[in-house]
């Protein structure tokens, strides 16, 4: 049985107006967390001239290959094992990268590995875009969610929304540059930085 998330069929519609623009140039896309399956499915599905290359934990690539089998797309390339605290990735260069609802989940000394391997595989001029809840100048944008991060800090203390800011700083170490940051709905941000340094 196919796994599925609410959340990714809420939010597929408008992330993949943003997607569009933004990868319209790219070639090969790396997915970061690819969850369920639903998104790579239907952004692939959508962008043709795109290679989507799935990644995930080992322990979820079986959801993710359902959607894939099902869907018996040509540009979807079957999930990678990444787990953010790997020095190491089994991918050498992308020209963008992708990655919704994550950087909450995880600690913060993972999220700094995270984006010590994104510096890692990201081309010069590549794209990474970050979907999900930021905090600006260490408040919360709304109170739904102030409560999310309750919840995120109630399963897991080390998790939490995290500060724009910060992503900024790790993203700027690795040498990329903010090009965009687009509202989108239900209080969630669409992140966009450009490799413009090795």
């Amino acid at each position: 049985m196919k796994p599925y998330a609410e959340s990714c069929e809420i939010n597929k519609h408008p992330i993949l107006e943003v997607l569009r623009d933004i990868f319209a140039h790219r070639k090969q896309v790396l997915e970061l967390a690819s969850g369920t399956g639903q998104h790579a499915v239907h952004f692939a599905s959508a962008m043709p001239h795109l290679t989507w290359q799935t990644s995930e934990l080992s322990e979820n690539h079986a959801g993710i290959q359902a959607w894939l089998d099902e869907a018996q797309l040509p540009n979807v390339l079957p999930p990678l094992h990444i787990d953010a605290n790997a020095e190491r990735w089994p991918i050498t260069r992308v020209d963008a990268i992708f990655n919704a609802n994550t950087v909450h989940i995880l600690s913060w000394s993972e999220v700094v590995k995270l984006f010590a391997g994104i510096g890692r595989v990201l081309d010069q001029d590549g794209l990474l875009c970050l979907y999900g809840p930021f905090n600006y100048g260490g408040k919360f944008t709304s109170e739904s969610n102030a409560r999310f991060d309750v919840w995120l800090k109630s399963r897991n203390p080390l998790s939490g929304v995290r500060d724009f800011e910060a992503l900024n700083a790790l993203a700027e170490a690795q040498g990329m540059t903010l090009l965009k940051d687009i509202e989108m709905p239900i209080n969630n941000r669409t992140l966009l930085w450009q490799r413009t340094a090795s």
